[in-house]
């Protein structure tokens, strides 16, 4: 992906949250000055725990058919998850445009809940895994859509509206996309950890390759370690 291009996508996701009041946290609106006048020792929780922006085609050179824009707002870590102590929740807001895909996909550890914030239709496809870790196109799906037990068939498409929500526990495959127009989609789940904890069906580029044709208007979470 082409910076001015991450540049730009920044920009419109950043009209679409204040369009509904969703004020991110200031690391949010840093540049990189402001980045770099920072004491590292005192925003070690943001650079180590990945907080903030991060963008992604998934490798398929064409972002708003497939890809994702997130905001990672606060995030802890696996380790406190096995001792049952310290910060072990995360919590993401994302927005994704008419029929842009986040290709299928489960977690090992992660359960989430994925939650319609605002504006169109958010549209889920769920499977089941098999024994070998792969989808199952042959069991129905049962998961609790807010706080109310639901069962769905293999596959099937159904829509969350504004304000509605489910929870996605590990082994379950799910994708999304959005319909109709621009989706706000909030996330809360168990502390994320996308390099070790996701497994796609197919075979993606979670974090893409960038061509820094001008400046960065703000930092992702993949530039911290070559920009401070």
């Amino acid at each position: 992906m082409k910076r001015s291009e991450i540049n730009n996508i920044i920009t419109e996701a950043k009209k679409f949250f204040n369009k509904h009041n969703f004020i991110l946290p200031p690391f949010g609106y840093w540049n990189l000055n402001d980045w770099k006048q920072k004491n590292k020792d005192n925003i070690d929780e943001i650079i180590d725990r990945s907080l903030g922006w991060d963008i992604t085609d998934f490798g398929y050179n064409n972002f708003w058919e497939t890809g994702i824009c997130v905001f990672t707002i606060r995030n802890g870590n696996q380790e406190n998850i096995k001792k049952g102590s310290g910060k072990t929740y995360a919590e993401k807001l994302f927005f994704l445009e008419v029929d842009q895909k986040v290709p299928s996909h489960t977690h090992y550890v992660k359960i989430e809940d994925v939650i319609n914030r605002g504006g169109g239709l958010l549209g889920v496809e769920l499977f089941n895994s098999k024994e070998d870790g792969t989808p199952d196109h042959s069991s129905n799906v049962i998961l609790s859509k807010d706080g109310e037990k639901v069962e769905f068939s293999p596959g099937e498409h159904f829509y969350l509206k504004p304000g509605e929500s489910i929870t996605l526990v590990p082994g379950v495959y799910h994708k999304f996309w959005g319909s109709s127009e621009k989706v706000l989609v909030g996330e809360v789940s168990l502390a994320n950890d996308d390099v070790n904890d996701n497994v796609f069906v197919e075979e993606v580029g979670r974090f893409p390759e960038i061509e820094e044709d001008e400046d960065p208007t703000h930092l992702l979470i993949t530039d911290y370690d070559s920009f401070l």
